[in-house]
């Protein structure tokens, strides 16, 4: 009864180390493949990686403690840049070209032709 019993245990224990090893076999080659190259990746020795982080900073840099006057200076022109660009757009709307629906997108409005001798034009797709 003894004999069974060990047998049995000893019977477990190898059927255990076996799938233990299978298991190391199987990850074993999913990495060697997952290392090789392939022609998504090919590799090191052709393309190489890099590091496109952000660079290390010098030890010696001393960092600064909030903004400067200089930046907020510049931060202060460049919304006023801002502003007035969109103060000049809001003047150019007010133009009769945008405003008047007989200018069709023009500069100018379109002469007026009579239908025999109508013309296709380029800027608005119509023929005046």
């Amino acid at each position: 009864m003894r004999i069974l019993i060990t047998l049995f245990l000893i019977a477990i224990m190898c059927a255990t180390t076996c799938a233990q090893s299978s298991r190391k076999k199987k990850k074993a080659a999913s990495e060697a493949q997952s290392n090789s190259p392939t022609t998504l990746e090919p590799g090191e020795p052709y393309y190489p990686k890099k590091d496109y982080g952000p660079k290390k900073s010098r030890k010696n840099r001393k960092k600064s403690s909030g903004p400067t006057y200089e930046s907020q200076d510049e931060y202060e022109a460049r919304m006023r840049e801002g502003v007035k660009t969109i103060r000049r757009n809001e003047r150019m709307l007010m133009k009769p070209q945008y405003t008047n629906p007989m200018y069709f997108g023009h500069k100018r409005p379109p002469k007026k032709r009579p239908p025999g001798k109508m013309k296709y034009c380029k800027v608005c797709g119509m023929r005046h």
